[in-house]
């Protein structure tokens, strides 16, 4: 097999796995993120096959042996028996084109008032308070307003460590999986416009 076919063969193995995922929603990738980190208890960063059988179980996925098997193999390039976490995250979260990936850059420095390259409820009261008092909660006084916005960032922020804060790379992890269930660019571009008050183009 030479690489082209190689690197084909590994496209479909992982847009297999994609796919069962985002069967879950637009968080179904990052939602076997959180299981495959939960089970990292020695914090090596690393998955054995073994535990990508059983995260993948866990997770509510059914995949054959064969399958999870031949995948394993092609991610384990160097064939040590092991594959990085974050480059299997990667490779399993499609790559949104330039396009979107501009509009969802637009979208976090657009709310990132004081530019430190992290978004708090301090940014978001600048520019997302009217949009919290009209969430159902807030009307009904069962929230403050930081209590809203702080439902909003963790929507967003990584779900197996809500800090308050989304950085940069989380927001782009966030909406990386939303794109991954929209076809169409314009869509998408219209809809991230729409959702952040930026101006239409």
């Amino acid at each position: 097999m030479n690489m082209s076919e190689d690197s084909s063969s590994l496209d479909l193995l992982v847009r297999t796995l994609r796919d069962q995922c985002l069967l879950k929603g637009h968080s179904g990738i990052r939602g076997l993120g959180i299981v495959f980190r939960r089970m990292d208890i020695d914090f090596s960063k690393g998955i054995v096959y073994p535990e990508l059988r059983l995260a993948i179980a866990r997770y509510g996925l059914i995949m054959s042996e064969g399958y999870l098997q031949t995948l394993f193999h092609a991610l384990d390039k160097d064939n040590n028996g092991w594959i990085d976490f974050a480059e299997f995250m990667a490779v399993l979260r499609e790559p949104m084109n330039a396009r979107r990936t501009k509009v969802v850059m637009e979208a976090f420095d657009h709310f990132d008032v004081n530019s430190d390259g992290k978004l708090s409820i301090e940014d978001l009261k600048v520019f997302y308070t009217a949009n919290a008092k009209n969430h159902p909660k807030y009307l009904s006084g069962e929230w403050t307003l930081d209590q809203t916005l702080r439902s909003f960032l963790d929507s967003i922020d990584s779900p197996d460590d809500p800090d308050g804060v989304v950085t940069r790379e989380e927001f782009l992890d966030y909406y990386a999986g939303v794109s991954a269930t929209i076809d169409d660019d314009s869509y998408f571009v219209m809809m991230m416009r729409s959702c952040y008050g930026l101006p239409q183009r």
